[in-house]
């Protein structure tokens, strides 16, 4: 098969989230690559807007607080300012090796044609975990949610959040000052969730149940009450409120990246210290590489190092004549 120079890409980066937007504009922009981006879902942002758009993160450089969707805001205009090509809405489902080392990647979508891959996938394709109860499903969409995108949607309401992890006490305390009341329940008497914030809960006047779990959702049109019950004691109460918000934790599905013939370890891919997997050209960075002789830390600055390091050895693999470190930015005329 013949790929023409306009079909083919230096670097095909696969993921959009804070990791993937920062190798695009390193790859591009540092190292003058051509790059493209793929991500499954239809925006850029990953986790950081999936899961806690409206969070605080406090542990980036430079940054004593900023909100996850500010973040990536900024990583978007870094690299988009390199005008990578930034595909949407596409799911990688095969990944092989035509002529002259060259890799095809297939999507539900279409084709795409690559010199070089970097895995940048977050932990995986994640699904929020739902609760097996008929009765709340059937509301999803219409006072159920298992994702939170828009804190503000629920300004003077009245919100039940259910979860034991920093998911649910997080978004407990970020609602309390924004709907009319927040009712926070846990199916034990002890939290997973950071114990400061914990202590923050309890002094707060969020309304915690413990150990109480959801038995049934009512209403008509929409949710209107939640029922849930003592697993103790078996005593039920019943709350009238608009929104019930499920923050039962999330699985993670990796099984693609072992049809590709990517060495999986602990539901990561194996990477040695050049970022390199088990297959030429295929690089991983981020929470979903796993590096044996290292400390895994799933840390939004280890994975823009390993971003770093893995488009430096991508331009190396494509280039051998190449030096691997391109300098400082404060170098180069980048704009």
């Amino acid at each position: 098969m013949i790929v023409g120079s306009k079909d083919l890409y230096d670097v095909t980066i696969i993921g959009a989230g804070p990791i993937g937007l920062f190798a695009a504009f390193y790859a591009a922009g540092m190292r003058g690559l051509k790059t493209k981006i793929i991500e499954a879902l239809d925006r850029v942002g990953g986790q950081l807007i999936t899961l806690y758009p409206d969070k605080y993160i406090y542990d980036v450089a430079g940054f004593p607080k900023i909100l996850a969707k500010d973040l990536v805001r900024n990583l978007e205009s870094q690299a988009m300012a390199y005008k990578p090509t930034l595909v949407l809405g596409e799911n990688v489902e095969e990944l092989s090796y035509i002529t002259n080392g060259i890799i095809q990647l297939k999507t539900n979508k279409g084709v795409h044609y690559t010199k070089t891959v970097i895995v940048c996938a977050g932990r995986g394709i994640i699904k929020p975990r739902k609760l097996d109860n008929p009765s709340v499903n059937r509301f999803e969409g219409r006072g159920v949610f298992y994702q939170v995108t828009d804190k503000w949607q629920f300004r003077g309401k009245r919100v039940m959040i259910v979860g034991g992890g920093d998911s649910a006490v997080d978004w407990a305390l970020e609602l309390k000052d924004i709907a009319s009341e927040v009712i926070l329940i846990h199916r034990r008497t002890e939290f997973r969730a950071h114990e400061r914030s914990v202590v923050e809960v309890f002094h707060s006047p969020i309304k915690v149940m413990i150990p109480y779990e959801v038995k049934k959702a009512s209403g008509s049109s929409k949710l209107e009450s939640v029922t849930i019950f003592n697993n103790k004691t078996g005593e039920e109460v019943t709350f009238d409120v608009d929104a019930l918000i499920l923050q039962l934790g999330y699985e993670v599905d990796i099984s693609i990246f072992k049809k590709w013939g990517l060495e999986i370890v602990d539901n990561h891919i194996k990477v040695n210290g050049k970022m390199e997997t088990n297959l030429p050209g295929v690089y991983a960075a981020g929470d979903i590489a796993y590096q044996p002789d290292s400390v895994k830390l799933n840390l939004i600055v280890v994975g823009f190092a390993q971003a770093a390091i893995a488009v430096n050895m991508a331009k190396k693999y494509i280039d051998p004549s190449s030096s691997i470190f391109p300098g400082h930015s404060s170098e180069k005329r980048l704009m």
